[in-house]
């Protein structure tokens, strides 16, 4: 995503990508030459102060130093690596250094994004998610429903991807070929950890709730989506409204489920035939991810605005689930791996039964054997103290509601 929108952002008037941090692959020189920034107008270098000079001459540097994300004369700091230690890193540096935080990591945030939010706000800096992301999606489209005053029953996304919960590297490697994609990205895809972190954010956003564990995730088309995604009572899957949700069948959409019993309304919406009612949905069919996310980019930058964030205590938690059988003292490797995936929860019962965020989980270390479709707890983990994001998890429970343990011890719009 980062490439795509780095030449987006090129390509655009009064915005560029200044710096650009590679953990490793070294094709940030390479993303400038496609971008057609000449080689002599771009640096390498991990010195801030160098680094400081160029960007003031207008030049472009590309860096290992993720310190430079914060560099004196940048506005903003996008974190796209989905790697949720590193994203909570990144925004928190960046939000220390008086920058505007664009976070695509929607695993960062589904862990911490409250606290990070806090700590913008307290900084007097922007923290949001970014529009084109199946979440910021969902918020414009309810936005959109809510300042017309109508209630939002639920709301959603399609599966982009087949749904195969024990996906890993090694059995997505000739796909993620095909597709020029890295096999661990594409594996947490395929074993439904991003679609489930991308609901818990929109949840936790939204104060929506997932319907149950997993959510519901029925096959779908368009014309039934109206039908579908409403209470039970009504002919629908969900217990009650107010419930985010995904379908398979209607990638790469989003979509939205609302009602109204004014009979004015009701008769216009037929009319435009949107729908005979009482429900009715919108249905957006695409997401443009980071080819959209200079949008959100410079409203946040130019007018102060959030695309996506929340200001509540969390309503929705993505907790980690074995793929296999685990040993105790083995090491948890993280989002796509071979070790865990990842599936919503709401945050009550996550706390209730003491469930161990996904987010958390990479690097730790397991205490006990855990059977192979379990919910890993913090009784069975031993996280990694080390970890950025372990630290802002625990200030946000404490200030929030939560349960982040160590074995045995326990609005969208700014």
């Amino acid at each position: 995503m980062g490439e795509g929108l780095a030449i987006t952002m090129e390509r655009m008037e009064g915005m560029g990508a200044y710096v650009i941090v590679d953990r490793g692959s070294g094709r940030s020189a390479e993303i400038y030459r496609s971008a057609g920034i000449p080689d002599t107008e771009v640096i390498h270098t991990d010195d801030p102060d160098r680094a400081s000079e160029a960007i003031a001459d207008g030049k472009r540097v590309h860096t290992t130093n993720a310190a430079l994300a914060g560099a004196p004369p940048l506005d903003i700091t996008v974190e796209a690596t989905g790697i949720p230690e590193m994203g909570a890193r990144v925004a928190l540096e960046a939000i220390a250094a008086g920058k505007h935080v664009m976070q695509m990591n929607v695993e960062a945030d589904a862990t911490v994004g409250a606290i990070l939010r806090q700590r913008a706000r307290e900084a007097g800096v922007v923290y949001s998610l970014s529009g084109g992301d199946e979440p910021g999606a969902i918020a414009e489209l309810y936005e959109f429903a809510t300042v017309l005053g109508y209630e939002v029953v639920s709301v959603g996304k399609g599966k982009n991807n087949p749904l195969i919960p024990t996906a890993n590297p090694d059995t997505m490697a000739d796909t993620a070929r095909r597709q020029m994609m890295n096999p661990k990205m594409l594996a947490s895809f395929v074993d439904g950890t991003k679609t489930m972190m991308e609901m818990t954010t929109i949840s936790n956003a939204l104060g929506y709730l997932p319907d149950r564990r997993g959510m519901h995730g029925p096959e779908v088309t368009t014309d039934i989506l109206a039908s579908t995604y409403i209470p039970e009572e009504d002919g629908g899957i969900l217990s009650e409204a107010g419930r985010v949700d995904y379908g398979r069948g209607i990638a790469p959409g989003v979509f939205l489920v609302f009602t109204t019993d004014h009979p004015k309304l009701v008769r216009d919406l037929r009319y435009l035939k949107v729908g005979e009612g009482p429900y009715w949905a919108l249905y957006r069919p695409y997401h443009l991810t980071s080819l959209e996310t200079p949008i959100s980019i410079a409203k946040a930058v130019l007018r102060g605005e959030t695309t996506l964030a929340t200001d509540r205590p969390p309503s929705a938690e993505t907790v980690a689930v074995a793929k296999k059988d685990l040993r105790c003292g083995e090491r948890i490797d993280g989002l796509g791996g071979f070790s865990v995936y990842g599936v919503i929860e709401k945050a009550e019962v996550a706390r209730r039964e003491n469930l161990a965020p996904l987010g958390l989980a990479a690097g730790s270390r397991l205490t006990s054997d855990v059977r192979r479709g379990s919910v890993l707890t913090y009784g069975e983990l031993e996280l990694d103290e080390s970890n950025t994001i372990v630290g802002l998890r625990r200030t946000q429970d404490a200030l929030m509601g939560g349960n982040v343990r160590n074995g045995s011890r326990s609005g969208h719009n700014r």
